[in-house]
């Protein structure tokens, strides 16, 4: 189970902050390693745009979200680093807009690791997201000692 995080900002007002997507050159040892000089730094509202889009009983992955976003944006690639982060920050704001009671909101359990793993990071941890999953109808199996993943999940996965 991760720590709990606390902030000071609600994470609905760092999901809204009214930024726009930059396409920056890239360090060069991500130069290297994603393929390309030209790196989408995304916002955390289009990371909702495309989790909001995955259907119930599917899945997708951050890979797919990065270069989704990339393409849109005609970028080499997206920042992994911020696409995490606005992704937790997504993951949060949800949280924070069931506790208040709506009914709606973004789906983030359904995104998962390239290799189908769970994300530690997510309100609640593993355990959390493992419920919400489980609860959709996937089977969560253990990957190695500490993770866990959805059984099969290429079959579950689309892009957004």
């Amino acid at each position: 189970m991760s720590a709990a995080f606390k902030s000071k900002t609600k994470w609905s007002e760092k999901l809204k902050r009214p930024e726009k997507p930059e396409i920056k050159p890239a360090p060069e040892k991500w130069a290297q390693k994603h393929g390309g000089n030209r790196m989408l730094i995304p916002t955390p509202l289009l990371i909702q745009d495309l989790v909001k889009q995955i259907p119930s009983g599917k899945l997708t992955t951050v890979r797919l979200i990065r270069e989704k976003l990339a393409a849109e944006h005609r970028a080499d690639f997206t920042c992994p680093l911020t696409t995490g982060i606005f992704l937790r920050i997504v993951a949060e704001a949800a949280e924070e807009a069931r506790a208040e009671g709506q009914a709606d909101i973004p789906p983030y359990w359904r995104v998962v690791g390239d290799d189908g793993t769970l994300n530690p990071k997510f309100p609640g941890g593993i355990e959390q997201q493992k419920q919400y999953l489980q609860n959709e109808g996937f089977e969560i199996i253990p990957k190695g000692k500490k993770k866990w993943m959805v059984k099969d999940f290429e079959r579950f996965t689309v892009s957004v």
